[in-house]
């Protein structure tokens, strides 16, 4: 082999073998003030507390039963990718708690919540409560929601934040996770946080 093509190949090997050998990027939350304690109800109206899951990685997203079109459409790719995670990486996704959180407590009974979770997977936990306690969580996830005018009818829409948080084992905040790019993309981003 001529030193000349030693020279040009032996860059390209060291910068694969560096490449391979460096530590994982910090996660982009980390450190953010987000996550915190709540109390809530699941499906069967037990209580549930943020301190239950830990030693867990949890999917957190906030939305409501009655959402016409952004919360099914986010739940459903969100629960796609994570499917798809726990096909390739059973027992990686036997670590994650993927968890809907409602922000109408005023229609989303844990009967209503349970029905909404059950239709996208039975691996999805709802979780209602009290105005109060789902204001708490809400805040401690710097979300954000608020209701809509009331129709004629009696019904209204909920205005909400989007986000997909993925947290640590420990409540730590990890990453967002992109459900916006749809399941491969979620199930990319929980391939290259959970361990």
């Amino acid at each position: 082999m001529s030193r000349n093509l030693v020279s040009l190949i032996l860059p390209v090997l060291l910068a694969a073998c560096s490449a391979q050998d460096a530590p994982p990027a910090e996660p982009p939350l980390a450190g953010a003030a987000i996550g915190g304690p709540f109390e809530l109800v699941d499906s069967s109206g037990k209580t549930v507390r943020w301190s239950d899951f830990d030693g867990k990685y949890r999917i957190m997203y906030f939305g409501y039963a009655y959402c016409p079109d952004v919360c099914p459409l986010d739940v459903q790719r969100m629960m796609q990718g994570y499917s798809s995670f726990k096909q390739d990486n059973p027992e990686l996704a036997a670590k994650v708690q993927p968890i809907f959180v409602t922000i109408d407590p005023a229609r989303d009974t844990p009967e209503v919540v349970g029905e909404f979770t059950s239709a996208f997977s039975d691996d999805l936990i709802g979780l209602t409560g009290t105005p109060e306690q789902i204001d708490k969580a809400v805040k401690a996830f710097a979300a954000y929601y608020a209701k809509g005018e009331t129709s004629e009818g009696g019904g209204y829409l909920m205005d909400h934040s989007r986000a997909t948080y993925l947290m640590g084992p420990k409540g730590e905040p990890i990453a967002l996770l992109r459900v916006d790019e749809g399941p491969a993309a979620v199930a990319a981003d929980l391939e290259k946080w959970v361990s």
